[in-house]
């Protein structure tokens, strides 16, 4: 961890620091998992298109708005424990472990496609995250709790628009957002 990621004082009483520390950790790349989903979403949110525009377009306003409450939350839990939360474009893109969101103008369908991955992604690290921090800091814990709840709702509401009454997902088995882009386009023209 670098020097600038933790504060000269400790302010949670019953933890230790090097607990604390291992905390803001794994706090600071859910910081950044976070922020990055508030980009992408207003980024699907600017650049979709097609028939099914509106009902994504306004779908996507409150899941920005939930998402920056996370945030906002994360970032003061990190300082609550003596970090320094990082939300600066740079140290996201330096700390990041996944690549960046490539989908541009695209049909409403294609950009569920791809939503979907991103939302698999930040719940997974989410919930190790929350494995993590079960005995380390309840307190977290349940806060990452109930941020999973959120981001799995939202992953709910866009896969409603990717599966099919049998409850066949069209982006099963794809492994980037260029392939679920592709394969929730393909597949909802064989249902149309």
């Amino acid at each position: 961890m670098a020097e600038h990621t933790t504060a000269p004082h400790y302010t949670v009483p019953g933890m230790s620091k090097e607990e604390a520390v291992r905390v803001v950790d794994v706090l600071r790349m859910r910081l950044h998992s976070l922020n990055d989903l508030a980009l992408t979403l207003k980024h699907v949110h600017w650049n979709v298109v097609g028939p099914h525009f509106i009902a994504v377009h306004e779908m996507l306003d409150p899941q920005v708005d939930a998402v920056r409450e996370m945030i906002d939350t994360t970032a003061e839990r990190i300082s609550t424990l003596g970090g320094v939360p990082a939300g600066t474009p740079g140290a996201l893109v330096a700390e990041r472990t996944w690549d960046d969101y490539d989908v541009g103008r695209a049909d409403a369908v294609a950009h569920l496609g791809a939503l979907d991955l991103v939302y698999t992604g930040v719940i997974e690290d989410h919930r190790a995250a929350m494995k993590i921090t079960d005995e380390l800091d309840p307190v977290t814990q349940d806060m990452l709790i109930g941020q999973l709840a959120r981001l799995e709702l939202f992953q709910w509401f866009v896969r409603a628009h990717l599966e099919s009454s049998g409850g066949r997902l069209s982006t099963a088995g794809a492994h980037t957002l260029d392939e679920a882009a592709d394969q929730a386009v393909r597949n909802a023209r064989r249902m149309a």
